[in-house]
């Protein structure tokens, strides 16, 4: 069983998606060992709690960043975590953090990597006049949104959409791709070959 450390700053949506994916089935082989935020009221610590999960509030204001991610890496040592899921994570990882867990930490960025990497992903792909966005699970590395990418799902842009419309749609294909990605990760039947990720299918 591979445990999880869910790392998040506010709502969860992602991490919601995840622990019920778990919960009813259909996301085998992991189990979710503790969710940190960097905000003490971030809503995710409260779903997390509703669902009797171990949940930890490391604030990070006023801290070094090196400091605050010391007591992240050990908080999650703590805990035994194999994988750690930024879901919604909003602060950058140090070098120190990424290491600590080398391939072992996953995200999910709303767009198709490596288009539109950063903040308001959704409204880069609309002032670029894309005609198809979606979202990307990577591997983390030292890099901006650039580490290894595991799986992606694409939606297409419609005339109508606006930032929140097509941030909307994204979001539905996140709730099913990063179980997905996970569930990739998890069965290690795969390898890296340079930047890409190759499964092995079971015959």
């Amino acid at each position: 069983m591979m445990r999880l450390g869910i790392l998040l700053s506010g709502r969860g949506s992602n991490f919601a998606a995840i622990a019920e994916n778990i919960a009813q089935g259909r996301l085998k082989g992991c189990e979710i060992a503790v969710v940190i935020s960097n905000k003490v009221d971030a809503a995710g610590l409260a779903i997390a709690r509703e669902r009797g999960l171990k949940a930890v509030a490391i604030e990070a204001r006023g801290r070094k960043r090196a400091e605050h991610d010391a007591e992240m890496i050990s908080t999650l040592r703590e805990h035994e975590v194999d994988l750690v899921i930024l879901a919604g994570y909003m602060r950058l990882l140090s070098p120190e953090f990424v290491q600590a867990f080398p391939l072992r930490i996953l995200n999910i960025h709303p767009s198709l990597l490596p288009a539109f990497p950063g903040l308001d992903a959704q409204e880069q792909a609309l002032i670029y006049g894309v005609q198809v966005a979606g979202c990307t699970v990577h591997f983390v590395d030292e890099e901006l949104d650039h580490g290894v990418i595991v799986l992606q799902k694409s939606v297409p842009v419609l005339e109508a959409d606006d930032a929140q419309t097509l941030s909307a749609r994204i979001l539905e294909q996140e709730h099913i791709a990063y179980s997905e990605g996970i569930a990739r990760v998890v069965s290690g039947e795969y390898q890296i070959i340079g930047r890409r990720y190759v499964r092995h299918i079971s015959s």
